[in-house]
Formats: C-alpha cells, structure tokens, sequence
C-alpha cells in the first residue's frame, strides 16, 4: 500500500481520497482553508449528475465517464437522488427542444399531460418535454461532508488550514494535486469559467427532480434541494474573476425563474454567490503524470459527475502502473 498526500478538498480531491482510502492506501488530506469547504468552487455546484443531458454540448467521453460515476454516487452516498432530469421550453423555444433533442439520447418524449404527471407544478403550462429517467443529482452542502466523513471513517487523515506544499511532499508516494484553478502556476492552459447561481428558498413550489428551461440565449436550470430550497443557476462566463456575484446575472436568473414558474417571485433569496471553475481549453479533465506527482483538473461544470470516475482511473494507475482501464485514461491522460 502507497503512502498518499492529497492536496484540495473539493469534490475532485474528496473522491480521491475516499477511493483510495477504501482502497487500503494511507491517505492525507490537505486544504488550505481553514473552514471546511470555504474555498471549493463544487461548493456552488448544481451537482447534476446528468452524462445524457450534458452530451448536448460535451465530448462523448464525458457522457462514458459520467455513467460509470452514477453506480459510485448511489452505493456510497444513499442519499443520491435518482428522479431523472427535466427539460422544458417555452412555446417560442420549441426549437431549442428539437434541437436538445437532436444531440442527447435515453430521454422520453412528454405531452402536457405527461409534464403534469411528473411535476404537478407544471400542469397546464408546458405541452412538450424531454425526460431522461435515469441521471440523478445530490445536494453539495450534504454530500460533501458525508464523502469527508466517509473517507475519515476509511482511515484518511484529513486537516484544513494545511498546504500541500508545506506537508513534505517529497516523503509520499505520490502526491494527487486537485486544487483546481490554483494549481494555475503549474498548469499553464487552466483556465477559468466564472459560475453564478442563487439560493432560493418557498413553499410555493414543489419539484422533485432538477429542470432545465432552454433558451437561446442564457439557458436556467432549477434544483430541488431539501427544506424547501433552490439552487438557481449558473452563468458561463469566461472570466477567472472571483468576486461578487453581478446585478446583470441576478437580473437573468430571476428574470428566467420567473418565467419557469411564477411562485419563484415570491422566493426568499438566501445566497447569491460566484465562483470560477477550473477549465482546460477543451472543457475536458486532464489527469497530469509528473514523477510521482499526479494533477487532476479541469473537469469545468463536470466536477459532480466526473469525480467518482476520475478517482477510480488513478486508483488503478496507483494499483498497477498503467494508464488504461476500458478506454478512458488514455484518451486524456498526458505525461
């Protein structure tokens, strides 16, 4: 068994410690903030763990990825909502249906009457839907905790307010670097994509599964999250700014929520936050092989859905030395 430090507490390095902990390694977790989850940008995430529905603008290889995490996300965190996904327009937006239609698969075609049925919230105000049954989606601020709890009770040492850089990294094995859009400085293609989204919370409303209302423009999705709760989002802008959220996308988002479903105008506004995803320029992961130190990044708006894979690819490089299982790490993997 391997000694391992992991730098990065997010989802990425969260799901790598936990695998390998399972997997007998002994594992130190670092993060740099001292607040558990502080400074992750998955912390925002909608975390939609949703491979058919983000096949309409990604690689095929993400959808591949994203399936293989789905078994992982239900066995270890039951809490793992499997309800499908929702997509809806409005009458002027049909076309965006057809074409949402055109690049995904494994989805239902829904009347009006076959909305209501599934989302009574909806009754007599859409008369066409996809509906992809199996994809699923969990909360960030309830399963986060729950995978570091997991991966502790897995013998992982965990401590916040460390740097990697100042925890002997010389002394392991290998050293998993997934912090994201601060390993920039050795990562010179990372880039950042600014996310936004809002908290909502009412009673007014009832969803049991994440919607998305297409638009030509700015598409919205909406995410059921428990007590009532929101998650409104997100924004894609090329921008590596971290500050505050902008008047102009709350404008978007609220004026789109409003448009899914009226009683979203009477939501009490909980959180309106921003951050910035790590991006290579392709929009897809990359594991990095330097010596013994391994970089996990870029997975962009996947990072929900791409972790549990890309946590399984490097615990069999780690077993066995090699940089294949099935098709996948080869594809992405640089040396």
């Amino acid at each position: 068994m391997a000694d391992i430090l992991i730098a990065g507490a997010g989802i990425t390095g969260l799901w790598q410690t936990l695998t390998l902990a399972r997997a007998g390694h002994r594992v130190r977790l670092v993060e740099r903030s001292a607040e558990p989850f502080a400074d992750a940008a998955s912390r925002l995430a909608g975390a939609m763990l949703a491979p058919y529905c983000e096949s309409e603008s990604a690689e095929p290889l993400i959808a591949e990825l994203g399936l293989q995490a789905l078994p992982l996300w239900r066995a270890l965190y039951p809490e793992t909502r499997q309800q499908g996904s929702l997509i809806l327009a409005a009458p002027r937006d049909l076309p965006e249906l057809a074409r949402f239609a055109r690049m995904t698969s494994h989805f239902e075609r829904l009347d009006g009457a076959g909305v209501a049925a599934l989302e009574p919230a909806f009754a007599g105000r859409y008369g066409q839907a996809l509906f992809y049954p199996s994809e699923a989606h969990v909360e960030p601020g309830r399963a986060m905790p729950a995978l570091l709890r997991l991966a502790q009770e897995a013998g992982a040492r965990v401590e916040f307010g460390a740097r990697w850089d100042e925890a002997e990294p010389g002394s392991y094995d290998h050293v998993i670097d997934c912090r994201g859009i601060a390993a920039s400085p050795d990562l010179p293609e990372l880039r950042g994509v600014r996310g936004e989204m809002l908290v909502v919370e009412t009673d007014e409303i009832a969803l049991r599964r994440p919607v998305r209302l297409l638009h030509p423009r700015f598409p919205l999705y909406v995410v059921p999250w428990a007590e009532n709760r929101f998650m409104i989002g997100a924004t894609v802008i090329e921008s590596g700014d971290r500050g505050p959220a902008t008047v102009r996308s709350a404008l978007d988002l609220l004026g789109l929520a409003y448009t899914l479903h009226p009683a979203f105008g009477e939501a009490r506004i909980l959180r309106f936050a921003a951050d910035v995803r790590p991006s290579f320029p392709d929009n897809m992961p990359r594991i990095t092989l330097r010596g013994r130190r391994i970089l996990v990044n870029g997975l962009y708006r996947h990072g929900f859905l791409l972790a549990p894979s890309l946590a399984a690819l490097v615990a069999h490089y780690i077993k066995d030395g090699t940089t294949r299982q099935d098709v996948f790490l080869e594809d992405y993997c640089e040396r």
